[in-house]
């Protein structure tokens, strides 16, 4: 969800369509030549492992341990793996109402959510941001961002390559465009239909759904949230509410 994408998400939503990462400012020339990528899966899956680690050195993450490491663990227990995604969790100590999954089963929360929301409130939006994955939303995104730079490399081949060829600084540019990245309001509508059903799956509370987006509805203008997008986050509890009662 920014974030609530995640973007991360841990993911903001807007009017239009996907946007590509202001990609022609990350990666140079070319941008506009290439109007989308064949990234494989694992390729992408690839991008998110190394992403991932980049993301975790440049953010305070809170020690296992501590009071948010243990919250978050509490949440998520027995939640190793969802839909085939096996999943990793960590907290990042920032006050951003945020959290992200990406193509490798990473998933990281910020405490400024953990500070927002109760413990169903946040499994919803780990479910959202999840079904932004293994809805092909964060992928689509990822090809769009990175046709340019696999045009103008030639990254080809199999196994790695185009994971292989981005440069570290290039690396953490992608890592937090992706965390920041804008989705389309049916990407978003259809991420929190993902969320219910992951809520139904493993009994958690459904009524976080909708408790969770009015929350975000009334922190919007306020501060960042990863689902403080259009539709609004208030219009979104109303189209889960119903979803709920069908």
């Amino acid at each position: 969800m920014k974030k609530l994408a995640l973007a991360v998400a841990l993911s903001a939503a807007l009017t239009g369509p996907v946007h590509a990462f202001g990609l022609d400012t990350l990666l140079g020339a070319g941008a506009d030549l290439v109007k989308s990528a064949t990234l494989t899966d694992s390729e992408v899956q690839a991008m998110a492992a190394d992403s991932s680690k980049t993301l975790d050195k440049q953010n305070k993450v809170a020690p296992a341990g501590s009071a948010y490491g243990k919250r978050l663990a509490k949440i998520v227990k027995g939640l190793n793996s969802e839909d085939g995604l096996k999943l990793n969790f960590k907290v990042y100590q920032n006050p951003e109402v945020n959290a992200f999954a990406m193509a490798d089963g990473t998933v990281r929360v910020y405490s400024g959510l953990l500070d927002k929301m109760t413990d169903d409130e946040v499994r919803y939006v780990i479910g959202h941001e999840i079904g932004h994955v293994k809805l092909g939303h964060t992928k689509k995104a990822i090809q769009v961002a990175y046709a340019a730079s696999a045009a103008r490399k030639a990254a080809a081949g199999s196994g790695n390559a185009v994971a292989a060829s981005l440069s570290e600084s290039e690396l953490g540019d992608l890592a937090e465009q992706i965390v920041h990245a804008q989705f389309s309001q049916s990407q978003e509508s259809d991420a929190d239909g993902y969320s219910v059903d992951f809520l139904k799956r493993h009994s958690y509370s459904l009524q976080a759904a909708p408790s969770a987006l009015r929350k975000l509805a009334a922190l919007y203008g306020n501060e960042r949230s990863i689902m403080s997008s259009h539709p609004a986050p208030g219009d979104r509890a109303d189209k889960v509410e119903k979803l709920i009662n069908q």
